[in-house]
């Protein structure tokens, strides 16, 4: 199984590459995390909101591989436990599937990336970076994935 973390922006603070690396440096071959970055659409006073969306949203789209089971990180989502998305990875694993998260830009994800998610995931109600939201996003696939090895849980 592969996973597509497909977000908006490039050029990440160290910080947040290493810390990214950490965390699908310790994943398994089996349940790989790969990073696909897209350029956040250049802002000029003639674009709106809504066409810089569209803009970085077809761009988001035309990373998805093909029949991939999409994931939407949007804050209208449903927030997953650690243990719901260990059952999620565990399922997805089995199924063999390949799986694209898409993590819009600073302006979020437009209605088109949002009518192709199979799913939605919200990481949390507040409102979080998009830059550390790669990290999160990668250290919580990780832990899923330590409970499905047979780590102990500290919540358990």
């Amino acid at each position: 199984m592969r996973i597509h973390l497909i977000a908006v922006g490039t050029r990440m603070p160290a910080w947040v590459t290493e810390g990214y690396r950490e965390y699908t440096r310790r994943l398994p071959h089996e349940c790989s995390l790969r990073l696909v970055e897209i350029p956040p659409c250049k802002r000029r006073k003639t674009l709106s909101i809504e066409r810089i969306r569209e803009e970085e949203g077809q761009q988001l789209l035309a990373a998805v591989p093909e029949q991939a089971t999409v994931v939407a990180m949007d804050v209208t989502g449903k927030p997953w436990s650690t243990k719901a998305l260990a059952a999620r990875l565990q399922d997805w694993m089995q199924d063999g599937r390949t799986i694209a998260l898409l993590v819009g830009g600073a302006d979020g994800l437009s209605a088109a990336c949002l009518a192709r998610a199979d799913l939605r995931w919200s990481l949390s109600a507040h409102t979080l970076p998009h830059a550390l939201v790669r990290i999160v996003i990668a250290e919580q696939l990780y832990r899923a994935w330590t409970l499905l090895s047979g780590h102990p849980y500290h919540r358990a």
